[in-house]
This record gives structure tokens, C-alpha cells and sequence, in this order.
């Protein structure tokens, strides 16, 4: 059978083969054109019956090959006969219904005839039982193509039928499908092999889709035959003995459009510029958005922003109601450990190159409050705002600016916060976000590549620094075991004595001066708080942290990435690998967090605040504007904030132009100056409150979307699914800030996660 790809059943199985590409010999593909100019040829053929389209075929013989009325009844006798399907069953089933059917014979190869015994009625139930249309695309025909030998003929039968509309021919087909085509080729016993070549030739043909628009719309015999000769005219011949004619071709990954294949043989009578025309249509088709509508310039103040509110208004109850749906589930806990992580991560950076100034509960409630209100009122709701690399080497600088120069901090970065809100607007205003439309690809690309590098060595910078704080003993020898110890020395701060050396245990008691007594039972923290200091070999060995951490975040990053491609396995049902697939994250997560608990150790876990106070005693929830620095400072401000609004417009920008590619066939529109202007207007807001800036994060959008992709429930065998779009809405994003503020308060659940495991999404989402 073919649908897409040739499937044959197994020698002496119950199955079907996977699907191939068929591999067909030259010399059928000439006997082929040669039974289509010599054979019977019935186009528009207008008949309700499978009956009927016989006995018109079989009459419609040309003059000199017109077969006696004895051999035309026996014909069709022969092909009314009801025909038998391979069925398609599990293997328990097979096993339990083995021997168990009158009707069925031993050969499997291909389809057979039954005997007459058999009633009609099994092949329409088959028909209805039969899963395989799920895999059959919707408003698909069926071809029939029936070829064997016959004992009473003495030369071929060919006979080639187009029905003018698609007929039910009851049970003719494996699943319940109008037919449009039959080829029927039976000939004497000489020449079995050839016929069934033959047959695989004209099916190969029917599935091909440039030769189906031909067999569509053919008026003549001719029609069909140029049709056939522009097929071979795309032939690769593989040379005998060079290769294994019994090795079959995998489906490969991506097909070309019949638009491209067109282009790239152009007929004779087109020139070779028409091919390039088309060529280029093509990419102009699939390539960058620079022609779209959202970059197109009013010549108005504030004329982009108001058509971008236009564009979204008419959607925006859509994109509360296009979110309910299971995927989006699996994506809101996705991205929702993806920001958790990001904010722990940025936030512990900010603390340190700050001084606290912003910390990790800053980043938590930065976040939450600035992705709500961009989620809300922003005209691409599925990017994500987060910290940014570059971003964080500028409050960097800044902080050590105003250290050296003795200027408060958070009060000279409210005022660059103002300015560059104000910079924003004036650019929102004069629509400067059509300027994006001169990005080219290789500047998208270099700039996801840098932002992508930056997550995977973010992730392993940190996971190589666990070395230091949990260092591993590369000393240890199990045989020295006995020798290993650790005591807390509290000579020094009061507890008497004079000082004192710990010794090998193992040395005689004799040389081995004792030191002062210590209260016994005192934990590390516990002695290195009341001033002492341990002392012995097995101090510094913390057993198997460091390990198993790693073991985490490889089994972490590995298990998403097989977990997230179950869906083209060929284990379970189809619908229990979509959901594993679309759950990929979640199960990987928590399968690490669940052998992390197992094995008890005191690896690295989340660091949730669990309060809610800054970070740094010294500083309010409220930044006032004067007070603390001269006057002047608001004035040089601009000069840093024109630096800050250039890297916040390519930043956004760019991820903007990325995330409204037509690739991902976004179907609401894009909004770059609405994106711009909530962006400007949230700068006022965390800068007053000391809270981090936000911008676009290029690689957990990219993910976002990419966790809420929408594939065709069906595909052929062998086909992968299509892609259908995005599933554009704002729930998802809200509903992942949302819990990111939450989790200030879920701080008891949260510290079981294994940091491990949330470095390793990390690098999977770069």
C-alpha cells in the first residue's frame, strides 16, 4: 500500500513494514508507458458502481484488442470477486485470533481474492474497525491498483479508469474512501513478476504529487503519457551491483514542494530565468518579514502604535480562550521552571556584582510584576521578559561607576531608568521600530547563537564552581579509612589551654598531646560560630555531592531531549507519545528531583527568598530622586541612558523580529511598537522600585514558543506530522509570572528542587 511512501507486508508476518521509498527497476517504468498507449484508458469516467466501471472497461476495449465474450465475463467474474486486506492488528490480538478465521489464507505478501464464501460484510466492518485512517490525510481518494495472472488469458488486459468524482466502492479499499483512479493489469502466467513491477511503477506514479495533477486534469491519452515523461525526466538511476536492491530508503526529513521541484526542472519551454523567478518567490515566500505590515511606516506620531492596538483589540479574547488546552499546561510548568531558574540565577549575579543592592527576591518580584503587565497589554504575548546578559554587565559598571565616584546607586540608576523611558517613547512615537526590517538573517542568527552561548556557559560555569564549594577528595583512599577524622579546635577563642596540634589518629596515643575539650556534638556551623576551626583529613570531603550533581544535570539535559522526540518513536499509541512529548520537561525535571530525594544527599537545591524584604537591609522599596546625589546627576544621566535605550531597542527589537518570523505562520499579528512602549513604560516602574530591568529574553521565548507548537493530528506513514502554527494566546505567559511571584511564598516546596537539575533545562533551553 502506499500513501506517501511504500509499506509492504512482511514475508510470512502480520505487518506491515515501515515505510519506504521505493525503489523501482527502469525497465517497468517503460512497460508501463507502454501498457498506458496500447491499453484501455477511461477518463471522467462517470459510474456509481464498481460493477458498472467493469463492465465499461471491459467493453471499452480498442477494436484490435477486443477480448471474446466468454474471456470478458470470466474477467469479470474474476475482479468483482471480494478482495482481502492485511489486517492491521496488535501482536496480542494476532496471537489470540491465529487459525481462528475461515477466510483467510497463508500468503501475505500483497492483496489476494477471496473465495466467494466469504461475505462482504467482514470487509465493511474491517473497513470501520481499521485505525489506519487515522493516518490517511483528510480529503484524501483512493487509487486502486489490481495486477496478476490469469490462466485463460493469452495476452495482457491494461486498463487505466478516471471516475469524473469520487465513488464509494464499498469494500474495495482498506479504509472507507472515495475512489477516483483504477489500474488493472492481468496477464498470463509468464510474465508474473513483471506485472507486479508494473503495479508498483503505477502506484509509485499515483503518489507522486506533480503526476496526480496531471492524471487530474488530463483530457487525452497524450496528457498522460507527457505527464509520465516529465516523472522520468526527474529519475536518479542507480547503477546493478552497486547497491543492495533489498535495502530499503528511509522517508527522508524534508521534502521538496511541487513549487520547488518545478522550479528546479523547469519544462523545455520555460527559460531558465522563469526557474529563477520562481526560485526566488519562493524564498521571498518563506524568508524575512521585511515587506509585512507591521513595519510599514504611518508617517504619523504614534501611528504604528495605534495600528498595532487595532491589529491585536479584535484577538484579545481569543487569546484567553485559545489557551485552553493541555499543551499549554505542559508549557505554562515548562517555562515556569525555565524563569524560576533564569531569575535565580541572574538574581544571585545581580546580588553580587550589587552588593545586594538587587538580589535574588528583586529578580523573583521583578519578574512576576513586569512579565504580568507585558503579558497583558503587550502586542506579542508569548515573548518572555527576563534578564539579560548585557544588561547585567551594565548595572555592573554602574555600580562600580558610583562607587568610585560616591553616588548613591539606585538613585543615578532611577534617573537612567526615566531617561531611557523617555527615549523610548520619543522612538515609539516616530515609529523607529520599522528600522528592524533592515536586520538581516545572519544578524538574527549571530545574535540567538551569542545569547544561546551565553545560557549553556552560564550553566556550566556554575556547575563547575560546585567543585569548589563541594570539593572532591581526590586523596581518599579506602584503606585508609580508620585514619580519616575531623574535630572542631576552640583553643583560640577562650575555651583554655594552651594550643594544641591534632596528630594521626593512627600514631601511639603516648606522642599525641591531647587538645582542650570541646563540647561534644558541635556541627561545622555550629564550631565555626563560636570561632574554631576543624582540623583533620576528612574536613574538607564532602562524599559524592559534586558527582551526583553532574549526574543530574547531563541525566536532565539528556532525558528532556530523548523525552521531547518520543513523539516520532515507535513505542506506545500516538496519543501516549504526544502527551510524553508535550510533558517532556515536566517528566525529566521531576524524574531528577525524584532520584535526587532517593539518594538522600545534601546536593545543591533551589534558593527561594522567604521573605519579603530587600535583600540589602540598607535599602527601601522606594527609590526617591533627590536626596542623595547633586542635582547635576539628573541631567548626566542621558548620557548612560542613550547607551541603555540602544541596547534595550536591539535587544527587544531583534528578539521581536525573531519570535514574528512567517515561518512560525503567526496568525494575530505582531505589535513592535506596542512590545516597545510597555517595555519604556515598565523601565519607570522597576527603576522607581529598585527593581532589575526587563527586556526580551531571546532563548526562553524561542522555547515558549517552541513548547506551544501545533502539528496535523494525522500523517501519512512515514510523513513527518505537518506543522501548523503557534498557539497564540496570553495565558501561558501570565500564568507562568503569576506563579513565579507565588513561589516567594512556596518557598518550602521549592528548596527540594535540585539546582542540578534546573542548570540542566537551563543549557537545554540554550
Amino acid at each position: 500500500r502506499w500513501v506517501k511512501f511504500e509499506e509492504k507486508v512482511e514475508d510470512g508476518g502480520e505487518r506491515w513494514s515501515a515505510p519506504h521509498v521505493p525503489a523501482l527497476p527502469l525497465q517497468s517504468l517503460f512497460q508501463l508507458r507502454t501498457c498506458l498507449q496500447k491499453g484501455t484508458m477511461l477518463l471522467d469516467l462517470d459510474a456509481p458502481s464498481f460493477k458498472e466501471i467493469i463492465d465499461k472497461a471491459l467493453s471499452g476495449q480498442p477494436e484490435e484488442a477486443e477480448l471474446q465474450t466468454e474471456l470478458r465475463e470470466r474477467l469479470a467474474a474474476l475482479l468483482l470477486r471480494q478482495p482481502r486486506h492485511q489486517p492491521t492488528k496488535s501482536p496480542l490480538r494476532l496471537l489470540a485470533e491465529l487459525g481462528l478465521s475461515p477466510c483467510r489464507g497463508r500468503h501475505g505478501a500483497r492483496p489476494r481474492l477471496l473465495h466467494p464464501e466469504c461475505p462482504a460484510a467482514a470487509s465493511l466492518s474491517f473497513q470501520l474497525r481499521n485505525r489506519f485512517k487515522k493516518k490517511v490525510p483528510p480529503g484524501a481518494e483512493a487509487a486502486h491498483v489490481a495486477v496478476g495472472e490469469v490462466e485463460f488469458l493469452e495476452k495482457p488486459f491494461t486498463a487505466f479508469i478516471r471516475l469524473r468524482r469520487g465513488v464509494a466502492l464499498g469494500s474495495l479499499a482498506e479504509v472507507a474512501l472515495p475512489s477516483r483512479f483504477l489500474f488493472i493489469l492481468l496477464g498470463p502466467r509468464a510474465e508474473v513478476k513483471a506485472y507486479h513491477e508494473v503495479g508498483r511503477a503505477m502506484a509509485t506514479l499515483l503518489t507522486d504529487e506533480l503526476f496526480q495533477r496531471v492524471a487530474r486534469q488530463a483530457e487525452h491519452r497524450e496528457d498522460l503519457i507527457a505527464g509520465m515523461e516529465a516523472f522520468l525526466d526527474e529519475l536518479t538511476v542507480l547503477p546493478p551491483r552497486k547497491w543492495d536492491p533489498s535495502a530499503r530508503i528511509p522517508p527522508p526529513s524534508c521534502l521538496l514542494s511541487p513549487h520547488r521541484r518545478t522550479a528546479m526542472h523547469p519544462p523545455d519551454r520555460q527559460s531558465h530565468g522563469n526557474g529563477d523567478t520562481a526560485a526566488a518567490g519562493d524564498r521571498a515566500g518563506l524568508g524575512h518579514p521585511c515587506s509585512r505590515e507591521e513595519l510599514e511606516r504611518t508617517g504619523r506620531l504614534f501611528g504604528g502604535l495605534l495600528r498595532d492596538i487595532r491589529r491585536k483589540a479584535p484577538w484579545y479574547g481569543r487569546d484567553f480562550s485559545d489557551a485552553l488546552h493541555p499543551q499549554c499546561l505542559s508549557a505554562v510548568l515548562y517555562i515556569y521552571l525555565a524563569t524560576v531558574t533564569n531569575a535565580i540565577t541572574f538574581g544571585g549575579m545581580l546580588g553580587d556584582a550589587t552588593a545586594n543592592m538587587q538580589g535574588v527576591l528583586e529578580s523573583f518580584l521583578g519578574t512576576a510584576f513586569a512579565g504580568s503587565i507585558f503579558c497583558l497589554f503587550s502586542g506579542q504575548p508569548l515573548t518572555i521578559l527576563s534578564s539579560t546578559g548585557p544588561v547585567l554587565v551594565f548595572e555592573r559598571l554602574l555600580f562600580s561607576f558610583s562607587q568610585d565616584h560616591s553616588l548613591d546607586y539606585l538613585e543615578f540608576r532611577l534617573w537612567i531608568g526615566l531617561w531611557v523611558a523617555f527615549f523610548g517613547m520619543v522612538l515609539v512615537a516616530t515609529e523607529a521600530s520599522h528600522l528592524v526590517r533592515y536586520f538581516t538573517r545572519f544578524t538574527e542568527e549571530g545574535f540567538c547563537a551569542l545569547i544561546s552561548l551565553i545560557f549553556i556557559y552560564d550553566s556550566l560555569k556554575k556547575m563547575l564552581s560546585l567543585a569548589d564549594a563541594f570539593p572532591i577528595n581526590w586523596q581518599y583512599r579506602l584503606d585508609n579509612v580508620t585514619s580519616y577524622s575531623c574535630v572542631c579546635n576552640l583553643w583560640a577563642r577562650g575555651w583554655g589551654g594552651p594550643e594544641v596540634s591534632v596528630c594521626d589518629p593512627s600514631s601511639p596515643p603516648a606522642l599525641s598531646p591531647q587538645p582542650a575539650a570541646a563540647p561534644a556534638g558541635l556541627s561545622r556551623t555550629q564550631c565555626l560560630g563560636r570561632g574554631g576551626h576543624l582540623l583533620g583529613t576528612s574536613c574538607q570531603y564532602v562524599p559524592d555531592v559534586t558527582l551526583v550533581s553532574f549526574l543530574l544535570f547531563g541525566g536532565t539535559f539528556l532525558s528532556c531531549t530523548a523525552l521531547k522526540r518520543f513523539r516520532s518513536s515507535r513505542y506506545f499509541p500516538a496519543g501516549v507519545r504526544k502527551l510524553v512529548s508535550d510533558f517532556a520537561i515536566i517528566l525529566a525535571i521531576l524524574g531528577s528531583c525524584a532520584i535526587d530525594a532517593t539518594l538522600g544527599l545534601e546536593t545543591p537545591k533551589l534558593l527561594v527568598p522567604s521573605e519579603l524584604k530587600p535583600t540589602n537591609p540598607a535599602r527601601g522599596w522606594i527609590v526617591f530622586p533627590f536626596g542623595a546625589n547633586p542635582w547635576w546627576v539628573c541631567l548626566v544621566s542621558a548620557v548612560p541612558a542613550v547607551l541603555v535605550t540602544i541596547l534595550i531597542f536591539m535587544d527587544q527589537q531583534i528578539t521581536a523580529v525573531i519570535l514574528n518570523r512567517r515561518e512560525y505562520k503567526l496568525q494575530k499579528g505582531a505589535g513592535f511598537h506596542l512590545d516597545l512602549l510597555c517595555v519604556s513604560l515598565l523601565m519607570v516602574v522597576t527603576s522607581a522600585t529598585g527593581l532589575p530591568w526587563y527586556v526580551s529574553a531571546t532563548v526562553i521565548s524561542l522555547a515558549h514558543m517552541e513548547s506551544l507548537r501545533k502539528e496535523s493530528a494525522t500523517s501519512a506513514p512515514g510523513e513527518h506530522p505537518e506543522f501548523l502554527g503557534i498557539r497564540e494566546q496570553r495565558l501561558t505567559g501570565l500564568a507562568v509570572f503569576i506563579l513565579t511571584g507565588v513561589s516567594v511564598f512556596m518557598a518550602p516546596v521549592l528548596k527540594v528542587g535540585s539546582l542540578a537539575a534546573g542548570f540542566g533545562l537551563f543549557s537545554k533551553a540554550g
